[in-house]
């Protein structure tokens, strides 16, 4: 059965001290006219100490090759937080944003036509940061439904099934690398992580990121040596990623197909 945006519950994350972003993502999502609830974003440099509890430290050094950017935990929590809501909500779907997202003119039908046809997707993907080698699984009227073979980051806004969010949540602690990272292994929790292209949405923080600093000032990266298992497991998930499509025959494309005109199937 397909979705209506009068189904869905909608989040916005920000962080309480983020006043100006909040208020910009207010006027855009006044001028959509679209309800959704504020979720207080888990602020992880002030936390630091209770959030480490829920970190595997080494492990997350060893994946990712850099120092823990404690705002990015934050971030990880925050998504962890809206997903608990979403579920006791008992909404069949989400869409889940950020507070540095711009709308395109295009936002509103594009979520229309995924919610109309959400068999096709388990999470759906309307910006990134890096979406690399995507593989089109069939056209939703003007958009593209792509897989990816690389990795496929960013958390700015999407839409996810509450089925995808019971599945991912057990798995999300302790948590051994960034957001997106876990997210992106589509392959080890089984499900699809697909986005809609042309994105109808970007992300735009004027080179401040909360997490990151002002031009990635914050980001320290572990000498190139120390860096050789992030770089192993990096090359590892392109295969992981494509062995996981090859099974489920998503490996190669299929721009052809017109997924809107198909008749609904049970989600995978």
């Amino acid at each position: 059965m397909s979705l209506t945006r009068a189904d869905i519950g909608v989040w916005l994350i920000n962080l309480p001290r983020a006043t100006e972003r909040r208020q910009k993502m207010e006027e855009q999502l006044a001028r959509m006219d679209l309800p959704y609830t504020v979720f207080d974003g888990v602020d992880g440099k002030a936390r630091k100490d209770e959030l480490v509890k829920l970190m595997d430290l080494p492990a997350f050094e060893r994946n990712l090759g850099r120092r823990v950017l404690w705002g990015g935990i934050g971030c990880y929590c925050s998504h962890l937080g809206v997903w608990k809501e979403f579920l006791a909500s008992g909404r069949p779907a989400a869409l889940i944003m950020e507070d540095d997202v711009v709308f395109h003119d295009d936002f509103l039908a594009a979520i229309d036509l995924a919610l109309a046809h959400d068999h096709t997707w388990d999470m759906l993907k309307l910006n990134r940061i890096r979406a690399k080698l995507p593989i089109c699984q069939g056209r939703l009227g003007p958009y593209r439904l792509n897989a990816y073979v690389g990795p496929a980051t960013g958390t700015g806004a999407y839409l996810i099934h509450r089925e995808t969010v019971a599945k991912l949540l057990p798995a999300m602690i302790p948590i051994t690398r960034a957001t997106d990272h876990e997210i992106n292994r589509f392959f080890r929790h089984d499900f699809r992580l697909f986005g809609l292209e042309p994105f109808p949405s970007h992300l735009d923080d004027n080179n401040v990121s909360l997490i990151t600093g002002t031009g990635f000032g914050d980001v320290v990266k572990f000498k190139w040596y120390q860096r050789l298992p992030h770089y192993r497991l990096k090359a590892a998930n392109y295969f992981r990623r494509a062995g996981w499509l090859l099974k489920r025959g998503m490996l190669l494309p299929r721009c052809g197909r017109q997924l809107a005109t198909e008749p609904p199937l049970s989600r995978q």
